[in-house]
């Protein structure tokens, strides 16, 4: 497998996708991408705004959304990038357009895949840990599991200073995990996880300067622990249980 897992497609005072450009491009290598944009309504808008910002880099984009089978087009496709929006949304879709097996079997198979936001949430086994507001109702929770632990893209840490009294990130991952015995990888924005095959590696720069790194991982056995850089391990242990 050859995956770019971005928690944020835009940066605070940046254009899309701008502040991993060089990345995706030599992820993607010339590659022409079939872009998925149903985490969002207006598809035909949100497929420009990925066209106009990789296409002066040379990567074609095609919104599946316009094709006439769009199991077929990803069957066929030479790389795909699944866009940021609403994850039930996002999920929903692709359940009733019978997507999800096709997408999971070219992904296993070696095709590139590219999320960010949405698209970085279905690449775990489920959405459980998204943060978006359940718009739809999916089957199920079940996504892609394209890596064995759960991710939480935009991780935010608490502010010590704010007087906000709802949970925090890190109380609702917590309560994720009282029910449900799987690591939790939180990508702090600007930040993006790499993998390839089981090899798999934290890059980019955390927009907070108080951030204390790149990312954070949550399991029964450990707490919390700051992460950055290789990451294999964590497939190891997600598959061992020792994130139990």
């Amino acid at each position: 497998m050859r995956l770019l897992l971005l928690s944020n497609s835009t940066n605070h005072a940046s254009g899309y996708l701008e502040h991993a450009i060089e990345t995706v491009t030599g992820f993607l290598a010339g590659a022409r991408l079939t872009f998925v944009p149903y985490a969002l309504a207006n598809r035909d808008a949100y497929t420009a705004k990925v066209a106009g910002a990789l296409e002066p880099h040379g990567v074609e984009v095609r919104g599946i959304h316009t094709a006439g089978d769009p199991v077929a087009a990803v069957a066929e496709a030479e790389a795909v990038f699944v866009g940021g929006g609403n994850t039930f949304r996002l999920l929903d879709t692709l359940q009733r357009l019978g997507l999800l097996d096709t997408l999971r079997r070219r992904a296993r198979e070696g095709m590139p895949y590219m999320g960010a936001s949405a698209g970085t949430n279905i690449a775990g086994p489920t959405i459980r840990t998204t943060n978006d507001m359940p718009i739809v109702e999916p089957t199920s929770f079940e996504a892609l599991g394209l890596v064995p632990f759960q991710l939480n893209p935009h991780y935010l840490d608490a502010d010590p200073d704010s007087t906000h009294r709802g949970e925090t990130r890190e109380q609702r991952l917590t309560e994720f995990l009282e029910e449900n015995d799987v690591p939790v990888l939180g990508l702090r924005e600007g930040t993006w996880l790499a993998v390839d095959d089981d090899a798999a590696r934290i890059d980019g720069t955390a927009v907070s300067a108080t951030a204390p790194g790149p990312a954070i991982v949550f399991s029964r056995a450990a707490g919390r622990r700051e992460v950055s850089g290789d990451l294999s391990d964590l497939f190891t242990e997600a598959r061992s249980g020792l994130g139990s």
